[in-house]
C-alpha cells in the first residue's frame, strides 16, 4: 500500500520542477535504491514499462546508460551524466534522451537533476529539482507524461523498499 504522497511543483518562471517524496526507510537503503543499477531497474520505469541498465559507472564524471521498454516493444533510451556525488546526501546529474550508444537526440530536452537525500527519524526524504534550458523544454517533458510516470516510479520504489524492511 502506498502511504506517502509525491509533492510535485512546477515553477515556470525558473524553468524548474520540484518533486519531493518521503519513504519509511533508512537513508542507506534509499540511497542504494538510487545508486545500484540492479535495484534501479526494479523501480525506475512506470508500469507496465521496465528499465534496463546497459552500463552504469556511478562516480563523478561517470554515467548511466539505460532504456525503458514498453509492453508493445517500444524502447526509449536515456543517459545520465554524474556531475556531483556526495554519498547519502546529493546526486547532481544531467539527463538526455539518446540512442543505444548514448548519442543525444536533440528532439528532446536536456534535464538537469539535483537529488537531495535526508533522513529524519525512520523516514528518508528525496527532494528532486529538475531544471531546463527553456520553459518550452520543461513543458515538452510534462506533456510526455513525466509527472504521472515519475510518480508511478516512486510508487514502485516505495513498494520495493517495503520488501526490504
Amino acid at each position: 500500500m502506498i502511504t506517502k504522497e509525491t509533492v510535485f511543483n512546477k515553477d515556470l518562471q525558473n524553468k524548474k520542477l520540484t518533486i519531493v517524496r518521503a519513504f519509511d526507510a533508512p537513508l542507506p537503503l534509499v540511497w542504494n535504491a538510487w545508486t545500484n543499477p540492479a535495484i534501479l531497474d526494479q523501480w525506475w520505469a512506470p508500469q507496465p514499462w521496465r528499465a534496463e541498465t546497459k552500463t552504469m559507472d556511478f562516480r563523478e564524471g561517470g554515467f548511466r546508460l539505460y532504456n525503458m521498454k514498453g509492453p508493445a516493444g517500444d524502447v526509449s533510451w536515456c543517459k545520465e551524466g554524474y556531475k556531483t556525488i556526495e554519498p547519502q546526501k546529493l546526486i547532481v546529474n544531467d539527463a538526455i534522451f539518446c540512442d543505444e550508444n548514448g548519442v543525444y537526440d536533440p528532439a528532446f530536452p536536456v534535464m538537469y537533476w539535483n537529488k537531495q537525500f535526508s533522513q529524519t527519524g525512520d523516514e528518508t526524504t528525496v527532494n528532486v529539482e529538475i531544471t531546463f534550458d527553456s520553459e518550452s523544454d520543461m513543458e515538452t517533458l510534462i506533456k510526455m507524461g513525466f509527472r504521472e510516470g515519475f510518480t508511478m516510479g516512486l510508487d514502485n520504489l516505495e513498494r520495493y523498499l517495503s520488501t526490504q524492511r
